[in-house]
């Protein structure tokens, strides 16, 4: 059993984004005739604080996220948004490409003694999942008995203001902590490309 880290990696995102916004939004009102090389910006800034929050929709982003399975639960409940997502069905984890091993997140804010019981429950269920393919269950059998905390990677795609609605969720006060953090990787990585669209968010 290996214990590996969340990550989030930007895959593609909208080239000149703040140009086909503008594009699209200045159809609503016939104003091409104001664009300029320089334009863009100021258009979608005001466009947001305007909220007219669907001419954001013309650009998107995909991500890969590497986080828990419980986590991926709450990701894919973002139905403006494609996936695609490891399967547990087809995986099976005592390949060798998979180095025959499972592999799991580290929940936080966990003490000693609680991470020695979740180091334990993780390494028997490695195990029994084991057992039950040499016995002959097929993986999509066999994963039933494989915890939450299984690492799972997922692409997510969906336009910026998908993105801005994901983003207000998932980095509010009650959120899990798990997917705050996979969401502040992914504002950090959105403000960082378009600060004119994620910048108000924080």
């Amino acid at each position: 059993m290996k214990i590996v880290e969340p990550t989030v990696n930007l895959e593609w995102i909208t080239p000149d984004a703040l140009k086909v916004l503008e594009g699209a939004g200045r159809i609503c009102y016939k104003s091409e005739s104001n664009i300029t090389d320089s334009s863009a910006p100021n258009f979608v800034q005001k466009i947001i604080e305007r909220g007219h929050e669907a001419v954001i929709e013309h650009a998107s982003a995909s991500f890969k996220i590497i986080t828990d399975r419980g986590i991926t639960h709450e990701i894919v409940r973002h139905r403006i948004a494609s996936f695609c997502q490891e399967s547990t069905r087809y995986c099976n984890y005592s390949n060798e490409k998979f180095d025959n091993e499972i592999a799991v997140i580290e929940p936080p804010k966990m003490n000693e003694a609680s991470r020695n019981a979740w180091i334990r429950a993780c390494e028997t269920a490695e195990k029994e999942y084991f057992i039950m393919l040499e016995s002959g269950a097929t993986p999509q059998i066999a994963r039933s008995i494989l915890p939450t905390c299984l690492k799972s990677e997922i692409i997510m795609t969906c336009n910026f203001r998908e993105w801005r609605h994901f983003l207000k969720l998932r980095l509010a006060k009650g959120a899990h902590p798990q997917i705050i953090q996979i969401a502040q990787m992914i504002k950090e990585i959105l403000i960082s490309k378009y600060p004119e669209v994620f910048s108000d968010l924080g």
